[in-house]
C-alpha cells in the first residue's frame, strides 16, 4: 500500500506464468509530470531505465506521464533514485491522493493562457505533494534533492483560517488518512479540451478576457471509474461550481480537496470517489460546503467559448521563431526504432519533451533549421509523420490491459490497432472516405483509464475477447456517452458496426461528426436501422481506401498455434518495428511464400 502512494504498483504478466512456480511478479512505475513537461535530462533518463530495469519499452498515460513496466524489486531503489536524482518525481503519482496534474502541453509563447495553466497544474502539484519526507527517507535514505514551490503556494498550504488543516501534522491537507480515493485535477484554456477536462475531480479553464488574465471557472465531480452490473457506479462529467480570481485559485482548489477529504465515503471504495458526494449532495449544497472552507462564495461562472479537440500533431509554430513537432505514439508505447530515433534527435539537439494527454510526445524548442535532419532521421526508423497515420489512429487511444494490468478482462492497447484497421475496412465498404473519422477508445476493464465513456465509439472490456459498446460521446469530449450493447465479441465486430456506420454515411449531415450524428437519431432509431440493414458487398473505389495496414480483416480472421520459440521470436519482431503482432506474422509468412515461388 505504500508503494502505491510512491508511484507504483506490483504487477503479474500473466503470459509468462510457469505451471507450478505461480505468478510473474515484477514491478511498474509511473511518474509525475505536470502538464506533461519532461526536461531534456529527464527524457534521457527515462530511456535509459526502460533498456536497464525496464522491460525496453517506456508507456506515454493518458494523463500525461511515464509508466515504466517490468522493474525487478531488487531493481526498484536504482529506479526509483535515479529519476529522482535526475529532475524527476513519482511522489504521489497512485494512491488515494492527487494525482498528476494534466494540462493543455501546448508550448505556445506567443499564447499566455497556456504558459498560465501549465504553471498553475504546477503549482497545484506542490500544494498537493505528501509532505512528510518519507518518500526520500525510502527512496534516498534520507537525502534530500533541493525542491522549490512558489512562497504563495507555501502561505496556500498552511493557511488555516478556515479550519482546513490539521495544525501540526506532518501532512497539514491529507492528515494521517489521506483521501478517500484518488483525485485528479486538469488545467486547460477556454477553448482547447486537449486533456478531456470535465473527467477530473476538480477541471480549471484560464479566463482571459481583452488579453488579461481575469480568473478561472472551476468544474466538480468528473470521473470516469464504473462497475458492470453495478448502477450504483456510473462515468460523469464535470459540474460548473464557479467562478474565481486568479490570487484564489489555490484556496479554491484546497477548499473542494478538504470538502471531499471529510465528507467523501470511505466505506465503500466504489462510492467514494468525489462524483458521487457531488451526485449525492446536488451543486448547492457542495457549494455552501465547499464555501466555508474556502471562506467566501464563489462568483457565477464565466461564458466560455464552445471546446474543440486538438492533438497538437505534426508541425506547429510556438510564436517565438521555434517550433515543435507533434509525434503519434501508437497507444502511448514507445519502442523499438521509433524509441531509439526519438533519442537520437532528441539527445542530439538536447530538446525537451512534452507528453500529451492523448499519450503521443511533442518535441520542442525546435531550431527551423534543424527540421530537415529530425524528420529524416524519424523516416528511416520507419517512424509516420501525422499527415500518414490514419486518421482512426490519429484519434484512438487504448489503456495497457493484458498482460500486466490486474483489473484487465481483455486486449486493449494490443487489439486496438487491428480493431481500427477492421473498423476502417467497414467504413470503406460502407461508402464512407479515408478522410471521415471517429474518436475510438478501448480499455480492458470498466475502469475507464483511457476515458472511453467519453469517445465517441468506446470498446469497455466485459469479457475475454468481448466488448461493451458505448456510444454517444462528442468530438470536443464535453458529455457522457451510453451504453449501447453487451458483449459484442472481437469476431463479430464488422457485423455489429457495420449497419451503424451505413445509417451514418446515408443519413449524416453535412460534416455531421459520428458521436453528433449518434445523438441526433437515438438509440432507438439505430436498432430500428439494423433489424432492417441488408449488409452490401459493394465496396468503395480504392482511392477511397484508407492508409492502413495491408491485413485482410474481412470476416473473422484465421487462429493458428506456432511453437513458443517462434511466437518470441515474432514478439520481439513486432517491438523492434513498431508493429502489430498480426503485421508482424503476416509479413513473416508472405516473406516465406514469396521465397518459394
Amino acid at each position: 500500500q505504500l508503494y502505491k502512494f510512491h508511484g507504483g504498483y506490483q504487477q503479474d504478466d500473466r503470459e509468462k506464468r510457469a505451471f507450478g512456480e505461480g505468478k510473474f511478479y515484477q514491478f511498474m512505475m509511473r511518474t509525475k509530470q505536470p502538464a506533461g513537461k519532461v526536461p531534456n535530462k529527464l527524457y534521457l533518463t527515462m530511456d535509459d531505465l526502460a533498456n536497464t530495469h525496464g522491460n525496453g519499452t517506456l508507456r506515454l498515460t493518458t494523463r500525461q506521464t511515464y509508466q515504466l513496466h517490468g522493474i525487478l524489486k531488487s531493481d526498484l531503489k536504482a529506479t526509483f533514485s535515479t529519476v529522482i536524482r535526475n529532475m524527476g518525481s513519482t511522489l504521489g503519482a497512485c494512491g488515494d491522493i492527487n494525482r498528476n496534474v494534466t494540462a493543455s502541453p501546448a508550448p505556445y509563447a506567443n499564447k499566455p493562457e497556456y504558459a498560465i495553466a501549465q504553471d498553475l497544474a504546477s503549482d497545484i502539484a506542490d500544494l498537493l505533494a505528501p509532505q512528510s519526507g518519507a518518500y526520500y527517507d525510502v527512496w534516498l535514505d534520507g537525502e534530500q534533492i533541493m525542491t522549490a514551490e512558489k512562497p504563495e503556494v507555501t502561505a496556500a498550504r498552511m493557511e488555516n483560517r478556515n479550519g482546513t488543516n490539521f495544525e501540526g501534522s506532518p501532512e497539514p491537507i491529507y492528515g494521517t488518512l489521506f483521501l478517500p480515493r484518488k483525485f485528479k485535477v486538469g488545467v486547460t484554456v477556454e477553448g482547447d479540451n486537449h486533456i478531456d477536462v470535465l473527467t477530473n475531480d476538480i477541471g480549471i479553464v484560464v479566463v482571459m478576457r481583452d488579453g488579461k488574465h481575469v480568473g478561472y471557472n472551476i468544474y466538480v465531480g468528473g470521473g470516469m471509474g464504473r462497475s458492470h452490473r453495478n448502477e450504483e457506479t456510473f462515468p460523469r462529467a464535470a459540474t460548473l461550481l464557479g467562478f474565481c480570481a486568479p490570487r484564489d485559485i489555490l484556496y479554491a482548489v484546497k477548499a473542494i480537496v478538504c470538502t471531499q477529504r471529510d465528507y467523501g465515503r470511505r466505506d465503500d471504495r466504489k462510492q467514494s470517489r468525489l462524483k458521487y458526494l457531488v451526485h449525492a449532495w446536488g451543486m448547492e449544497r457542495f457549494k455552501t460546503v465547499t464555501e466555508q472552507y474556502y471562506g467566501k462564495k464563489f462568483e457565477e461562472g464565466k461564458e466560455l467559448a464552445p471546446f474543440e479537440f486538438p492533438t497538437y500533431l505534426g508541425w506547429n509554430e510556438q510564436g517565438d521563431g521555434k517550433l515543435w513537432y507533434g509525434v503519434h505514439v501508437q497507444n502511448g508505447r514507445l519502442r523499438g526504432e521509433m524509441k531509439k530515433a526519438l533519442r537520437n534527435v532528441i539527445e542530439r539537439y538536447e530538446l525537451p519533451v512534452r507528453l500529451t494527454a492523448q499519450q503521443d510526445l511533442l518535441l520542442t524548442d525546435v531550431d527551423p533549421s534543424w527540421k530537415a535532419d529530425i524528420m529524416n532521421t524519424l523516416k528511416a526508423a520507419g517512424v509516420k509523420d501525422a499527415e500518414d497515420v490514419d486518421a482512426l489512429e490519429r484519434l484512438s487511444m487504448a489503456c495497457p490491459a493484458l498482460p500486466l494490468c490486474g483489473l484487465a478482462i481483455t486486449e486493449a492497447e494490443r487489439g486496438l490497432p487491428e480493431i481500427n484497421a477492421r473498423l476502417r475496412t467497414v467504413m470503406t465498404k460502407v461508402g464512407l472516405a479515408a478522410s471521415d473519422d471517429l474518436m475510438i477508445r478501448m480499455t480492458g476493464c470498466p475502469n475507464g483509464c483511457a476515458r472511453p465513456y467519453m469517445a465517441e465509439l468506446g470498446f469497455v472490456g466485459d469479457g475475454p475477447a468481448s466488448y461493451q459498446i458505448w456510444l454517444g460521446g462528442t468530438r470536443a469530449c464535453t458529455g457522457v456517452s451510453q451504453a449501447y450493447e453487451d458483449r459484442v465479441k472481437v469476431d463479430n465486430i464488422e457485423t455489429f458496426m457495420e449497419p451503424i456506420f451505413a445509417m451514418w454515411a446515408q443519413q449524416r449531415k453535412s460534416g455531421e461528426y459520428f458521436g453528433d450524428f449518434i445523438n441526433r437519431v437515438g438509440f432507438e432509431a439505430l436498432r430500428a436501422f439494423g433489424k432492417s440493414y441488408v449488409p452490401s458487398a459493394v465496396v468503395a473505389p480504392a482511392a477511397a481506401v484508407a492508409p492502413v495496414a495491408s491485413v485482410d480483416t474481412a470476416g473473422r480472421l484465421p487462429r493458428v498455434m506456432v511453437e513458443r520459440n517462434a511466437f518470441e521470436a515474432l514478439q520481439a519482431y513486432a517491438e523492434k518495428h513498431n508493429t502489430t503482432l498480426t503485421q508482424a506474422t503476416t509479413d513473416a509468412i508472405m516473406k516465406m511464400i514469396a521465397a518459394d515461388k
